[in-house]
């Protein structure tokens, strides 16, 4: 009885190691990333990879836009170790490249880097290496509703002007029907209301910065496009359009509420999907509209996933993040999605697949878009920093987010547009002078 026993007990010691021994062994790696739709959907393809890696499980950590920037910057900054791999934006990769705060990204033969659109790969790349890898890529473009345009008798041309868009806007407009001839954001944030604002000011010919370093918030061009921006929706623009972010939009858009919108060309795989958008049918695309120069007037941008320099479990977190960048995984999507779901604006190979292109009827429209987009030149008069839509210096994420609050104030009609402006110019001369740019 005895041997029987000691049996028992060494077949039911094996059986709870060989339970207990993959948990143990399985890296856990926490991924901070921003409530988009092409992240959701990666975190719903999740059992993909864990089944193609069973040592390594995924916990997501999803957050709205501006709460993400503030997490991941706060957690890098302090070495905090909160995350794993973080999603971060075209603005920061360079700037903490080059502190040290994260990893080069283990690039081989098989993810073929060559294959990523050279200006994202460029922007991402620091002394020759790549430090954060795109998972999308975007431009900004105008979508619009064919059918009001057609109603409204005007046939968008491929780049319109804003003065063409502004009197379209107020064709399309039919309040009664709960339809609006334009929807832009207004949620104030440095990546929110201020990425469509510094490409209408560019458009006008401004620009946040001169080659001396000052702000610029109270020249002609400045007052211009917020004043146009602030009459423009209170007019045809959506109640509440001061609280309007990337996912409000799009939601108000596909309930055929928004007669045009000029936003993120990864919009544009939204809005076209039958299965999210009751206008999908009637949607169509043209170059983001122009003012006083073409220079700088649509953004460019991609969310891209990198690992801190101080993350303990490198390993894994490179596998994950070439997996989530990789072609493989846009074909994934594709076989479980449909290509029109597919993340865009990263890879080359994707704008040659002919099953995209049929698919995905806004792929010339958003590869224009990106490709006419220059993170060097984007302003009329000259700037010394470098990209679009904001400035990759680190004090552009504190100005941004007074100068958006401003803004918002704005469009709110808390204060003038004037007030708003001189208002920014002071927060803006403020942080620049503490950082040393100007006296």
């Amino acid at each position: 009885m005895k041997r029987l026993s000691l049996a028992k007990a060494g077949l039911a010691a094996t059986t709870v190691f060989a339970m207990t021994a993959p948990a143990l062994a399985a890296t856990e790696l926490v991924i901070a990333t921003v409530n988009n739709g092409h992240m959701i959907e990666m975190q719903k393809l999740t059992p993909f990879f864990e089944k193609a890696h069973p040592d390594i499980k995924l916990k997501w950590v999803t957050l709205e836009e501006g709460t993400l920037r503030q997490r991941v910057t706060t957690d890098i900054a302090t070495k905090g170790g909160q995350f794993d791999v973080m999603t971060i934006g075209l603005y920061e990769a360079p700037i903490w490249s080059k502190k040290g705060w994260l990893q080069p990204i283990a690039t081989d033969a098989a993810y073929d880097a060559d294959d990523l659109l050279p200006a994202f790969r460029d922007g991402l790349s620091y002394q020759g290496k790549l430090y954060a890898a795109p998972f999308y890529g975007e431009s900004s473009m105008l979508m619009y509703r064919k059918d009001l345009a057609d109603k409204a008798g005007f046939t968008m041309p491929d780049q319109p002007t804003w003065a063409q868009i502004k009197d379209l806007a107020g064709k399309m407009t039919d309040k009664s029907a709960g339809v609006y001839g334009i929807c832009l954001r207004g949620k104030p944030g440095w990546g929110d209301n201020m990425a469509f604002l510094t490409t209408l000011v560019n458009t006008n010919g401004g620009q946040w910065f001169d080659m001396g370093w000052k702000p610029q918030l109270e020249t002609k061009p400045w007052k211009d496009a917020i004043n146009f921006y602030v009459d423009l929706l209170k007019k045809d623009g959506p109640p509440g359009s001061a609280a309007n972010s990337f996912n409000e939009i799009l939601a108000l858009f596909n309930e055929g509420k928004c007669g045009m919108w000029v936003d993120a060309t990864i919009a544009a795989s939204f809005i076209s999907d039958p299965k999210q958008s009751k206008v999908a049918d009637k949607v169509a695309f043209a170059q983001a509209p122009v003012a006083v120069t073409p220079k700088g007037a649509n953004w460019m941008w991609s969310w891209n996933l990198a690992i801190p320099a101080s993350s303990t479990k490198s390993d894994a977190a490179q596998t994950f993040v070439k997996w989530a960048t990789s072609k493989e995984y846009i074909q994934l999507v594709a076989k479980e999605a449909g290509w029109g779901a597919v993340p865009t604006g990263t890879r080359k190979s994707t704008y040659a697949n002919p099953e995209f292109k049929k698919a995905a009827k806004f792929a010339d429209a958003e590869l224009k878009a990106i490709s006419s987009a220059n993170l060097s030149d984007s302003t009329l008069p000259k700037s010394p920093y470098v990209g679009v839509q904001y400035a990759a210096i680190p004090e552009f994420q504190a100005i941004g987010i007074a100068v958006g609050q401003q803004m918002t104030a704005a469009l709110s009609g808390k204060v003038t547009v004037d007030q708003a402006l001189k208002a920014g110019q002071t927060a803006a001369e403020r942080e620049m002078k503490k950082g040393g740019y100007y006296k």
